[in-house]
């Protein structure tokens, strides 16, 4: 079987797992007819604060006046999204008498828009979608909004379903909120939105989707459809993220790494590890960016997870094309990813400092993301894990 071509990647395609998708370069121009097919007319904008002034926002503005549509933005959502933040979107919502959210942007607009949805039409508290709450009952005049996501990074593939983490203001701690009945009606993937991303957050948010695809992929479990979303979306990644960074106008690399990285973040609804766990913590308190502090964790954490683990290691370095497919041969090969696209190699040269070694365990032991972990950490390795990644993690 031949490999794919830059041309088959960047063909148009709709596809309807697990939710309807729109892939393709320039699908942004499609936005305001597929707004009107879904009986929508005044759709709020969500997006995170960086992004307010970027291109994309004023080009989605117009595409919806075009359209005959009226919308408004929503910007005040931090890298690292705040309760407080969300409480403010959801009375914009209200009212602006918004009819949908459009959630545009990285991983935190993509987080903040998700989480202005779940409260949008109801009076419940956000804390109240928490992962591990009982699951609310949302009767048919609470029901959310209309949700589309676009993403304009490639790494955090949080467009396709419900879940967001956002900061816990009072305790300074990150949570998954989420709720079953809310997904996506329109996925809309445009590589195109992601050429002009800066360097340095092409490769934090592409080591992002490489993390999501080894943690999803080494969770325990039988669940061969995220298996083999996880395998292929590090086969993309692995091939492209390098491409993206040396070469960012390379628009088949740009398609390669939004598939990729939309394909990890569908694997991952069968859980994560000890980096995410980790990397939470971390932003939570320190405002890191969350695709560069899993980079920075990733190999601290593969080390401690990958011995006993050969036939899965295997089976990643065969989908990454390596040579050598031992333990030490992968971990070797993801170290040399990271220093190619110039990740930092310790948490304490982004500024998180040392004396927070015994907090972040605590918090990151009661993370959702360390329960799936494939090896469990008491509170001492915990902190060992987090004290190497602060001084030196790879």
């Amino acid at each position: 079987m031949k490999d794919l071509s830059d041309a088959d990647i960047l063909e148009p395609q709709d596809w309807t797992f697990p939710v309807p998708i729109a892939y393709g370069p320039a699908r942004l121009a499609e936005i305001g007819e597929r707004c009107l097919a879904m009986g929508l007319r005044n759709p709020l904008i969500v997006t995170d604060a960086g992004s307010r002034k970027l291109p994309f926002l004023s080009r989605l503005e117009a595409y919806l006046a075009k359209a005959g549509l009226s919308s408004d933005v929503y910007s005040d959502i931090s890298p690292n999204p705040r309760d407080d933040e969300i409480e403010a979107g959801r009375l914009m919502f209200r009212t602006g008498a918004h009819d949908a959210i459009i959630a545009i942007g990285g991983g935190s607009a993509m987080d903040g828009g998700k989480s202005v949805c779940l409260t949008a039409n109801n009076d419940f508290d956000l804390w109240a979608f928490e992962w591990e709450a009982p699951v609310i009952e949302v009767t048919s005049d609470q029901m959310f909004p209309t949700l589309i996501t676009i993403p304009t990074t490639a790494g955090t593939g949080a467009e396709t379903d419900s879940t967001a983490m956002v900061t816990h203001t009072g305790k300074a701690m990150k949570y998954c909120v989420c709720h079953p009945d809310l997904k996506p009606s329109l996925v809309l993937l445009d590589p195109e939105l992601t050429v002009g991303l800066p360097t340095n957050l092409t490769a934090w948010t592409g080591a992002d989707a490489l993390t999501h695809a080894i943690e999803a992929y080494l969770v325990p479990g039988f669940h061969p459809m995220c298996d083999g979303l996880a395998l292929e979306g590090l086969s993309l990644v692995a091939k492209w993220l390098p491409v993206a960074v040396r070469d960012p106008g390379n628009m088949a690399a740009r398609g390669g790494m939004l598939v990729g990285s939309c394909l990890a973040g569908i694997a991952f609804i069968k859980g994560l590890g000890h980096v995410h766990a980790i990397s939470h913590m971390i932003g939570a308190e320190f405002n890191t960016q969350h695709g560069l502090t899993n980079a920075i964790t990733l190999p601290v954490v593969l080390r401690f997870n990958l011995p006993g683990m050969e036939v899965k290691v295997k089976r990643m370095a065969d989908a990454m094309g390596l040579e050598d497919a031992s333990v030490a041969g992968f971990i070797a090969e993801i170290e040399r990813m990271l220093d190619d696209i110039d990740i930092p190699r310790s948490l304490s040269e982004i500024g998180v400092p040392s004396d927070c070694v015994d907090r972040i365990a605590e918090k990151a032991l009661l993370d959702s993301a360390a329960g799936t972990n494939p090896r469990a950490a008491d509170l001492t390795e915990m902190r060992a894990l987090v004290e190497t990644a602060i001084a030196k993690a790879r």
